[in-house]
């Protein structure tokens, strides 16, 4: 088998993922003609057509799918190297993060001074990125871990060379303004409510419980800032469904209210199967795990 340059085998492995050229050339910072020009050169070395035309856009051929499968196990091999050699000698490579909004606000701070202590040395990227996206872009190679959310009854994607830890159970409770008396989810029928936006798992999962409650929520409101649901349902706008993480142990602006059964979203890491053996990876991951265990719930919540 002829020998690839890593680089190319990497933009045609993000073309599978990202099904175009431009959106190629906007993950790894290049122009579009200098991956069309990459891309042309790694047809060269292969002596097969990789990409056929399919209207504006190109699509893999079949020779191209196969060497997609080549580069996924060459970048796999590439990056288990490199953090053997890291464990011998630390290289100083960032360990880039995408994380939820709530991390950010409830676990975040804790973990990082976490890691100021164990690790002084380690450079931490972080990016605020939604679940979906945020798994993509490990599976991409743009982050080296995520931290994403699975509601109740509900299962995310398992992508090929990712490997999952669960941080913790999250407690959601429904949010009602300040001396609402609403005793449950059946007497908010009639309310209007804030949820996130369509095609997350967080709305899917609310709307499921609205419904298994009788009704479809009016939803006035579609927010992914879960800071600005506690806003609105602050001022007697809107109510909602909100997971304790957000409050990070001070006292909600909220009523919360208890639902049956004590249902929780599952928080976890994500990082690829070839890049556990980096240290730095361990070491983030360990100071995310003491960060969520250590988390208060949140002050003066009322049922």
């Amino acid at each position: 088998m002829p020998m690839f340059d890593l680089r190319r085998l990497r933009m045609l492995h993000e073309l599978a993922l990202r099904g175009t050229i431009g959106a190629v050339a906007d993950a790894l910072s290049y122009s579009p003609s200098t991956i069309s020009q990459q891309l042309s050169q790694l047809e060269k070395e292969a002596g097969v057509p990789l990409l056929a035309p399919d209207g504006r856009r190109v699509r893999l051929t079949e020779h191209g799918e196969l060497l997609v499968a080549h580069a996924a196990d060459a970048l796999a091999r590439d990056e288990e190297v490199r953090g053997a050699l890291d464990a011998l000698q630390p290289s100083g490579a960032p360990v880039r993060m995408a994380v939820m909004q709530t991390v950010v606000h409830g676990i975040l701070p804790v973990a990082l001074s976490l890691l100021t202590a164990r690790e002084p040395k380690l450079r931490i990227e972080v990016s605020e990125a939604p679940p979906e996206e945020g798994l993509f872009e490990v599976s991409a190679r743009r982050f080296d871990l995520a931290v994403a959310e699975q509601y109740p009854g509900q299962s995310r994607e398992h992508r090929p060379g990712l490997e999952r830890a669960t941080l913790g159970r999250d407690p959601i409770r429904l949010a009602l303004p300040p001396g609402d008396d609403a005793r449950g989810l059946a007497d908010l029928r009639e309310r209007p409510w804030i949820l996130e936006p369509a095609g997350t798992a967080a709305r899917q999962w609310a709307v499921q419980q609205c419904r298994a409650a009788g009704f479809e929520p009016d939803v006035r409101f579609e927010v992914a800032d879960l800071m600005a649901h506690a806003e609105l349902i602050a001022a007697g706008h809107a109510v909602g469904l909100l997971p304790d993480l957000m409050w990070a142990g001070s006292a909600p602006r909220v009523r919360l209210v208890d639902l049956p059964d004590a249902p929780a979203r599952e928080v976890f890491t994500v990082v690829r199967r070839s890049s556990t053996s980096r240290a730095a990876i361990r070491a983030v991951r360990d100071a995310l795990r003491d960060a969520f265990d250590a988390a208060p719930a949140p002050a003066g919540q009322s049922s």
